[in-house]
């Protein structure tokens, strides 16, 4: 399947799935820890990365493969590695390549996991995040210094919901020969395909609107294949690799391979030594998602529309926030690269602050209160006292997240049913 031959609603269904010996129209699960190599020189051309094919399911499965691929060309690019969850997913891709002494420069408007992360267990690692506002991408170029590795931001942030200009963004980090790790989780690629922007590295979790049912729990990475790994920044890739035989990734990898060295270390370095294998029976689940994604998507970008709007309009709400508002402070930006709608999430703050919201949540009917997105059921939660709940209130601030706001994540119901469970919540609250 040539991504270039088909669109993207063709390939949600059919990328990276040839028709097997079987003749099977489904995909297979393949419930195996391990392979039968044909040989002891098969067994040695596969570990010396001289040949592709399976060697044991935490490195690769062939379930987990037809995934990886058409995540790959949903995505445009060149390999993708599929892993435990989305946390596993963006920890990975940063200490792919960083080490110790090494620093990364994020948006501070993350997911408050990712915050965590970058906070208090990267530099623990002897790994620095440095936080900056994403608002103006000058301000990663104050911040990168000889020891940056990567610029990483959300192509919506969690939860204030602030579009993050990708190209420009871009730009800096290829200006310092950097490249840019995106968590395109809040777009997906049918809203937004970031490696046409430039990103070089796509985190999803596919926990959220990829599954789109709140089913199962993954994450995946995919390497565009198109940065430069010998420019003289990223050592782990110019450097014999104790690791893998000493190999240097930037150099020693065939012509053919070569493009791929990011996705080749992550598989071959933190998944095999560390673990964080997802289990094929996800790996399918995902698929069955992926296939309605195009479908799912276009419901849950007009019922947002549809619910952000009423709320705008309603007396009892202080502020709302979506891109798709033409007076969001970022609909200009959003609607310059957002293709197809604006997301599935809503943020609201309630007049009569911190004890109304959660009066709101307490009470609201049809919308389950817990902590994920992207199901196709709607969704309500507090994050300053739940999922953000790590961060200072000085961080959370600087984020965006005040104490009123209250997260909506919109599923596909009638819309009509959602906004008259809002409004009795608002009335009583």
């Amino acid at each position: 399947m040539n991504q270039t031959n088909y669109r993207f609603e063709t390939l949600a269904l059919h990328a990276g799935q040839p028709v097997d010996a079987t003749q099977s129209r489904g995909i297979p699960v393949y419930r195996t820890s391990s392979y039968v190599f044909k040989n002891t020189e098969h067994a040695a051309n596969l570990f010396a990365l001289k040949e592709f094919g399976n060697i044991y399911t935490r490195l690769q499965n062939p379930t987990t493969d037809i995934l990886e691929q058409r995540v790959s060309q949903l995505e445009g690019g060149a390999a993708s590695v599929a892993l435990s969850s989305g946390t596993a997913a963006i920890f990975y891709a940063v200490i792919t390549l960083t080490e110790a002494g090494d620093n990364i420069v994020s948006a501070n408007n993350l997911y408050g996991g990712t915050y965590t992360q970058y906070d208090a267990i990267l530099p623990k690692l002897g790994i620095n995040v440095k936080f900056v506002d994403p608002k103006d991408p000058q301000n990663f170029q104050k911040s990168i210094d000889g020891k940056t590795r990567a610029l990483f931001v959300e192509t919506i942030g969690n939860p204030a919901l602030d579009y993050t200009d990708i190209k420009r963004v871009a730009d800096v980090a290829h200006k310092n020969g950097l490249p840019l790790i995106v968590d395109g989780t809040f777009t997906t690629p049918y809203l937004l395909r970031t490696i046409d922007l430039g990103a070089d590295i796509v985190v999803n979790s596919l926990t959220k609107w990829l599954g789109g049912h709140g089913s199962a729990i993954g994450g995946i990475i995919t390497d565009a294949g198109k940065f430069n790994w010998k420019g003289g920044k990223h050592p782990l890739f110019t450097e014999p690799d104790a690791n893998y035989h000493g190999l240097r990734w930037a150099i020693d990898l065939p012509e053919q391979l070569a493009p791929i060295a990011f996705a080749l270390r992550l598989r071959t370095v933190p998944l095999r030594n560390l673990g964080a294998a997802i289990s094929p029976d996800n790996s399918w689940i995902f698929l069955q998602g992926i296939e309605t994604l195009p479908v799912r998507m276009v419901r849950h970008c007009e019922n947002a529309l549809k619910v952000a709007g009423h709320l705008n309009s309603h007396q009892n709400v202080a502020w709302v926030r979506y891109p798709g508002l033409e007076k969001d402070p970022t609909h200009t930006l959003a609607a310059q690269y957002l293709r197809n709608g604006f997301g599935g999430m809503v943020v609201f703050g309630v007049k009569g602050g911190y004890s109304a919201a959660v009066g709101i949540i307490d009470s609201i009917r049809l919308f389950s209160h817990l902590a994920n997105v992207g199901d196709a059921k709607s969704l309500i939660l507090h994050p300053a006292s739940t999922s953000h709940s790590q961060l200072t209130e000085e961080q959370r601030r600087a984020s965006g997240l005040t104490s009123d706001l209250i997260r909506l994540s919109i599923g596909l119901e009638h819309p009509d049913d959602l906004i008259n469970a809002l409004d009795e919540a608002l009335a009583a609250a």
